[in-house]
């Protein structure tokens, strides 16, 4: 048995080439997979909701939702043009909510995440020390994290966004309750929480 994961497609707007190679490499290696006789759980997740989805549908007057829900359709119809089979399970991650908090709260709990203000909740780099190992970087050569702290209470600026506190003009319907304060997840929590789920 084999478990795959991949993080997908945010669906923010419509898909390029980069989009269709990245699925295509993967079909590729699931079909490859299933030939040699392995049982195969393929799982890519739908990003529904980030920074991008809200300011391009509040640019262009349409609900979050209603934005992503057709970009989604678009990266599928352009994954079935080419010949890609669709994965095992599709997640969003607008319904992976509770796991998401479940895994966030045991982060916390074991140190390696922490409350900054107004409920953001930050993964702490310096609290896994096999941090980088993937990419062969020590700590110190991590660059740090794209969002930058405007009054967040980031610790280290390498710390990145796993839980993001509603900013000003964000509908309402873009955010969740959690112990740490309403919000939405930031990208780095989501795959994480349904890869758990799913393999």
């Amino acid at each position: 048995k084999v478990g795959i994961y991949v993080c997908g497609a945010t669906v923010q707007s419509s898909p390029h080439i980069g989009h269709l190679r990245t699925a295509l490499s993967f079909d590729i290696l699931v079909r490859w997979m299933r030939r040699l006789g392995y049982d195969v759980t393929y799982i890519s997740n739908i990003t529904d909701i980030d920074d991008k989805i809200l300011a391009k549908s509040a640019e262009a007057g349409v609900p979050w939702w209603a934005w992503a829900a057709r970009f989604e359709r678009e990266f599928n119809q352009a994954y079935t043009a080419v010949g890609i089979e669709p994965p095992t399970y599709q997640p969003r991650a607008t319904g992976h909510v509770p796991e998401m908090v479940e895994l966030m709260t045991e982060l916390v709990e074991r140190g390696h995440a922490y409350v900054g203000s107004a409920g953001n909740v930050f993964f702490d780099v310096r609290s896994f020390s096999e941090y980088g190992a993937l990419t062969r970087q020590k700590l110190d050569e991590v660059a740090p994290a794209d969002d930058t702290d405007d009054g967040l209470g980031k610790t280290d600026p390498r710390d990145f966004a796993l839980w993001k506190a509603p900013r000003p003009n964000e509908p309402a319907t873009a955010a969740w309750n959690t112990p740490f304060g309403r919000g939405r997840p930031g990208w780095h929590l989501e795959c994480s929480a349904m890869a758990r789920r799913y393999l």
